[in-house]
């Protein structure tokens, strides 16, 4: 079953991965078993401690949805094995007129080479100008020649080697082109017979030709082997009987894995002129095939998108991707789709308000843990619910979610806003934990957000801070870096910023001290910084 990944925006915060959580479990209760959340940053401390709290691992991190080699519908031909015979792979090309090259493995199951049909028939013209064999198993010959042994040797063999010599009926003074250690392969001759007993040869083959009393007679000591196949035809099969190690090609494999990227991999095939590219595991383990035209149309992953839809908050490679739907509460903006798509934006403070309201119309109820969850999430995104983006759908279904869950929501948003000034935390964590990225009329700036109680210990390592926001804004060239540290007891936010002073003035309608002003009942990124930055620049 193909996975759809829920993820919510880059540095995520607890309304984003509970929400990723939550709609993955709603499709999961209505059967769609195939949703599975995920994130796209680390957990920050106080998604972490209500995650904690109520029983959850963090969703899975990935870094992209790029096309991957496992996202292909590639082939799994057979795999062969070295010591098969040449006749027997050749046999299996015959099998599946669309196979054109197979991978073959050792004994250990790893890859060691691949061998195509125009290898083996070019072995095959070869061998009509090679009149010796080396080193080939007596059961690989016996089965080439649907024959059988027919006498007891003195020494019997494992393996047969030697110069193949036909015996046609020509002087007695040559001993018909036989020499010692030869393969004679005779037909109904007794005299050529006891002459490749008297010169020693390697083995004797009978060649529609009976092992008579005559022959038995003249007490062979190598091995007597009868086929029903005539001289020349028991010939070629015989150089079909050598194993395909002895005919792979000595060139370096290509190799992809299933983690490779099709981007990459296209590159690869573009340079190289190979039939086919076998994929293996990180152990060498053939997994199957991949050829030019599986390059032609991937399938894409699928992608649910919660609590964000733009493209620059959201998963890398997400234009390699198909957004199957979007679930959101903030503006519009500009991921694009392939198809039409299932879209639920509504003007709420929370995705989790959303989520629980589709939850409440599929006659569904929460498990008593994700509800509190839920119902921590709404309080988080909702600063308390004293954000301006609240609603009163928002303290709804907070309220009921909390009940729920059996959870105080006094008591929860103590905790949570408490956990995000922790002291130890790194200005790192403090500026990029809960960041976005915005696009606003050429400028480019970038704001993170810090919710708690308690502002001072954070406004206590100030300098640290813009510090960090300067060397970001020079890094990424952004026009200007905020930072809002917003406290819920007073009811606003400490911004401080690295950029043109006049823009916060003007924006705000305020006197902008050194890279730092309060903003009083100023507690929402989206519904009150960023629509005074967008009106201001028009």
């Amino acid at each position: 079953m193909e996975p759809i990944f829920v993820t919510g925006h880059r540095n995520p915060d607890t309304d984003s991965i509970v929400a990723a959580m939550a709609y993955a479990a709603l499709q999961n209760a209505l059967g769609k078993r195939e949703y599975i959340p995920v994130r796209l940053g680390e957990v920050n401390d106080e998604t972490q401690l209500a995650l904690d709290r109520f029983g959850f691992e963090a969703p899975l991190r990935i870094t992209n949805v790029r096309t991957q080699v496992r996202d292909l519908d590639f082939d799994r031909p057979p795999v062969l094995s070295e010591r098969l015979t040449i006749q027997a792979a050749w046999q299996v090309f015959t099998n599946d007129t669309s196979l054109s090259a197979l991978p073959v493995v050792d004994e250990n199951d790893k890859l060691c080479g691949m061998i195509t049909r125009g290898d083996i028939a070019a072995y095959d013209m070869d061998a009509l100008n090679n009149r010796r064999i080396d080193t080939v198993p007596i059961f690989n010959v016996l089965a080439a020649l649907e024959g059988n042994l027919v006498n007891n040797p003195k020494k019997p063999i494992d393996t047969l080697s030697g110069q193949i010599v036909i015996t046609l009926p020509r002087s007695e003074d040559n001993f018909y082109g036989l020499s010692k250690g030869c393969i004679a392969f005779v037909g109904n001759q007794p005299e050529a017979f006891k002459c490749a007993i008297d010169i020693n040869a390697s083995c004797i083959v009978l060649c529609q030709a009976e092992y008579t009393n005559e022959l038995r007679e003249m007490n062979p000591k190598m091995t007597v082997i009868y086929t029903p196949l005539e001289a020349y035809r028991a010939v070629r099969m015989l150089h079909l009987s050598l194993s395909i190690s002895s005919i792979l090609p000595n060139i370096r494999i290509i190799t992809f894995a299933p983690d490779d990227y099709i981007d990459d991999v296209r590159n690869k095939v573009l340079e190289n002129r190979y039939h086919s590219y076998p994929i293996v595991d990180k152990t060498g383990n053939v997994l199957g095939s991949l050829s030019r035209y599986h390059l032609i149309n991937p399938r894409r992953k699928k992608v649910v998108l919660v609590d964000h839809n733009e493209l620059s908050q959201s998963v890398p490679g997400l234009e390699q991707a198909e957004i199957v739907a979007i679930i959101d509460h903030h503006r519009l903006a500009d991921v694009q789709t392939l198809n039409p798509v299932y879209v639920r934006n509504e003007p709420v403070g929370c995705t989790n308000t959303i989520i629980g309201t589709m939850f409440q119309e599929n006659g569904l109820v929460p498990p008593k843990n994700l509800a509190a969850l839920m119902a921590t999430a709404i309080v988080s995104d909702t600063v308390s619910f004293k954000s301006p983006t609240c609603t009163q759908k928002d303290i709804n279904m907070a309220h009921r979610l909390a009940r729920i869950g059996d959870v105080d929501l006094d008591e929860i948003a103590d905790a949570i806003f408490n956990a995000s000034a922790g002291t130890e935390r790194t200005v790192e964590e403090l500026m990029f934990s809960d960041y976005k990225d915005f696009h606003i009329a050429g400028y480019s700036i970038g704001i993170g957000q810090v919710t708690t109680s308690d502002s001072k210990n954070i406004l206590a390592r100030k300098n640290e801070l813009v510090k960090l926001m300067e060397k970001t804004a020079k890094e990424k060239s952004m026009d200007m870096m905020l930072l809002m540290i917003t406290d819920v007891l007073k009811e606003g936010t400490a911004l401080l910023f690295v950029g043109e002073s006049d823009i916060i003035k003007q924006a705000f309608s305020v006197e902008p001290g050194k890279n730092e002003v309060f903003l009083e009942k100023v507690v929402s990124r989206k519904k009150q910084v960023v629509p005074a930055l967008s009106l201001m620049w028009g």
